[in-house]
């Protein structure tokens, strides 16, 4: 018998030794080659290297992919990888990507790469304390690492990359640069993605759980990335005792007060600022804005809004004026439709044009984060919603020292309410009424009444000889340029 039980712990470690090498054997390492783009200086851009970690998995179809983050991949010029045990590299490109949930998916043409690897499967989302294994190569070595943890929680987080908040999975396995884009494992199966950690802290690392994984590979099925939707509303918790009298509310009635709501809103029309919304989807909405996603788990209530594709509907029951009701929404939306100043963007260079040395750019995330000189009154407009009217903010980015510009120098990341008295609807109105103008004089004017004045005629005639002296090339970016030559 003795024997037997032997022979048995001997066979069931035999394959759980022949497992974990199959899961190694998918582990990927990518090295990316990328644009370092630069938005103070909009034309230019420097190159960098950078590796990451990523997964061999395979979809419905049987075609096999590499997932990884979306900020190993971001601005890339040129991707290579290799898988665990093997020296050689294989040119790869980017088949779907997703910077909302810093997800990506790699392809790699030359079939003879995948090999015999089995492609990791995915679990479910995991619980806390459950144990976990990151795998991936990060710094301080190039060889495979496997480090082993627990999930300390699972709730809503800032996602780093692209600034809005999802679900994550907080874990204390050791992660590091270089780990970005590798699974984490539970029972074998992949429960999430590497993401991010905090600095300066004990092993805190954050994971996009495997639900985010998924909704992101179900969206590609149809060959085009939608996105995850939002309902364009902004809400207030309804903690406050003399808040919820003013509203007529007892004290078992519990949810979020609707404050304002975007002109696009997927909800105009159907929900009003006033009403309070107790219910997604059937699950109860708590005073704090959260919603139980599992026993005894609170997260917020965005969580059943994350879950739904695009084109998908929500249930809300509100209670309006003290008479419940329901209502249902189609989810058409993204985070970047209802933003006066959209998510931080990538893959695609800045958009600006220069007039007479006065270069002009929209107002983005990226721009922001790229300068400490106005920052306080441009996050202003980061937290502010569209219009019909306004859907985006130009800037006078800097003004380029000249005989023509003598006084305007100091107008540096500059907002722009009107260009000639006119206001306008985005960066491309606003380039288009710039260059049709026929005025003797370009005016551009702020919220308060500032000005800044340009001779439109010595403007242009100065505009290629102030571009050679500060070794510009072009005086646009590439967009505009399509437009001239489409509109030609």
């Amino acid at each position: 018998m003795r024997v037997l039980w032997v022979i048995v712990l001997s066979v069931v470690s035999l394959y759980a030794q022949i497992k974990d090498e199959q899961t190694k054997e998918a582990i990927v390492k990518i090295y990316t080659v990328s644009k370092a783009l630069n938005y103070q200086q909009p034309w230019s851009s420097s190159m960098m290297q950078s590796t990451g970690s990523g997964a061999i998995i395979g979809d419905k179809n049987g075609q096999r992919y590499i997932l990884t983050n979306a900020h190993v991949v971001a601005n890339e010029t040129f991707l290579e990888v290799q898988r665990y045990g093997e020296r050689k590299r294989f040119i790869a490109t980017v088949h779907a990507v997703s910077h909302q949930a810093d997800l990506a998916l790699l392809k790699v043409e030359d079939k003879s790469f995948f090999g015999d690897v089995t492609p990791l499967e995915f679990g479910e989302l995991p619980s806390v304390e459950q144990e976990i294994v990151v795998y991936g190569y990060p710094m301080g070595g190039n060889t495979l690492s496997a480090t082993i943890g627990v999930v300390s929680r699972i709730e809503h987080h800032l996602y780093a990359h692209s600034g809005e908040s999802f679900l994550a999975i907080q874990v204390d396995a050791a992660v590091n640069p270089g780990n970005s884009g590798g699974p984490a494992l539970s029972e074998g199966k992949v429960i999430g993605v590497v993401m991010q950690v905090i600095s300066n802290s004990q092993n805190i690392g954050y994971l996009v759980p495997v639900s985010m994984v998924k909704h992101f590979i179900d969206d590609m099925q149809d060959g085009r990335y939608d996105g995850f939707p939002e309902l364009g509303i902004m809400t207030q918790n309804l903690e406050n005792p003399a808040l919820k009298a003013y509203y007529g509310l007892n004290e078992q009635t519990t949810g979020k007060l609707v404050a304002d709501i975007v002109y696009n809103s997927p909800v105009k029309g159907l929900v009003k600022e006033g009403d309070i919304i107790t219910h997604i989807d059937g699950h109860k909405i708590e005073n704090d804005g959260t919603v139980e996603f599992r026993h005894h788990e609170y997260t917020d209530y965005g969580y059943y809004v994350d879950m739904h594709q695009m084109g998908e509907s929500v249930k809300l029951s509100l209670i309006r004026e003290g008479k419940s009701m329901e209502v249902e929404a189609n989810l058409t939306k993204i985070a970047d439709d209802v933003l006066l100043v959209k998510t931080t963007q990538y893959d695609q260079m800045p958009s600006y044009f220069i007039e007479g040395g006065y270069i002009f750019s929209p107002l983005s995330r990226n721009l922001i984060l790229s300068t400490k000189i106005n920052q306080l009154q441009l996050s202003q407009y980061a937290r502010e919603w569209p219009t019909k009217e306004k859907r985006e903010i130009a800037v006078l980015l800097k003004v380029l020292a000249s005989d023509i510009s003598r006084g305007n120098t100091d107008f540096r990341m500059w907002p722009i309410e009107k260009v000639n008295g006119e206001t306008y609807v985005d960066f491309e109105d606003f380039y288009h009424k710039v260059k049709n103008s026929k005025s003797k004089y370009l005016v551009f004017e702020d919220e308060d009444g500032i000005k800044v004045v340009i001779d439109r005629t010595e403007a242009q005639a100065k505009q290629k000889e102030i571009l050679k002296q500060y070794n510009i090339e072009f005086d646009r970016s590439i967009n505009f340029k399509r437009t001239e030559v489409n509109s030609k």
